[in-house]
C-alpha cells in the first residue's frame, strides 16, 4: 500500500474501513486456500494483505481513541 492509499484510508469513516477490512480478510482467506492447493502464484501478496489489514485496524483504533478523548465524559 502506498502513502497516498494510506492517506485515503484515513479519510474514510469507521464503517467504510470495516467494510474494506472484511474485503481484505476475504481475499486473505482465498489466498490461504490457494496456498493450500499449491495454486498461489504470488506468496508475497499474503504478507501484503495481512499488513493492509493491520493498517486498517490501526486507523480504526486511532479514530476510536480520538473520539473517546475529544468527547467529554458524562460522569461527574
Amino acid at each position: 500500500m502506498k502513502k497516498n492509499d494510506i492517506k485515503e484510508l484515513r479519510g474514510l469513516s469507521v464503517e467504510e474501513l470495516t467494510k474494506k477490512e472484511e474485503e481484505l480478510r476475504g481475499e486473505l482467506f482465498n489466498l490461504q486456500m490457494q496456498r493450500g492447493t499449491s495454486q498461489l502464484e504470488n506468496p508475497k501478496r499474503m504478507k501484503n494483505v495481512k499488513k493492509d489489514v493491520a493498517r486498517i485496524r490501526t486507523i480504526i483504533t486511532e479514530i476510536n481513541t480520538r473520539e473517546a478523548v475529544s468527547s467529554p465524559s458524562s460522569e461527574g
